[in-house]
């Protein structure tokens, strides 16, 4: 069974971001992927706040993301940008812990104006981490409901996510193709 990590920024509960996120991962569960879930919640904030990067949480988090076969990173837009406490995390982890892994960007946000979040903010500091891109989800908060079986209530928004998972899943299973083939 390939592995993927969806690694979660939100520091809400509810939250529309994590909402997303595990629908995203039931779509991946479903077609045969085990998920295992990260959440900026779940780390002892004395290791973001102290950048304790030696942490157990820290190096397992970091063992998570690097055995993935793809990961998805997703959080809310706040002034702009991915939360900070997401970034307090992704600064304490390896420089390469995406190293050639495909990555899906997800962010929501409360108006169409911090669209570019994703690509200005988000996609840039995976990049860093050495991650492999894919274009992206943006959801509208008026296009989730938090508290439905399907999260993302408007249409076109459902299908545009159904793409991208699908694209998401070819690109794992073709970068599998290619790295089994180097061996």
């Amino acid at each position: 069974m390939n592995e993927i990590a969806i690694l979660s920024g939100s520091p809400s509960s509810p939250s529309r971001s994590d909402q997303v996120l595990n629908y995203l991962g039931s779509i991946l569960n479903q077609n045969g992927f085990s998920i295992t879930s990260i959440s900026v919640k779940d780390v002892p904030y004395e290791d973001l706040f102290t950048g304790n990067f030696n942490s157990q949480a820290i190096t397992s988090i970091a063992q998570t993301l690097e055995s993935a076969k793809g990961v998805i990173v997703g959080s809310p837009v706040y002034k702009g940008a991915y939360s900070g406490v997401l970034k307090a995390l992704l600064d304490v982890l390896p420089q390469d812990v995406l190293k050639h892994t495909p990555v899906l960007p997800v962010m929501t946000g409360g108006s169409m104006s911090h669209l570019l979040a994703i690509e200005y903010a988000l996609k840039p500091v995976l990049a860093t981490l050495k991650g492999h891109n894919l274009k992206g989800l943006y959801f509208l908060d008026s296009q989730i409901d938090k508290f439905a079986d399907v999260p993302i209530i408007e249409e076109a928004s459902l299908e545009r996510a159904s793409k991208q998972v699908h694209y998401f899943i070819e690109l794992i299973q073709n970068h599998q193709g290619v790295v089994h083939s180097s061996s």
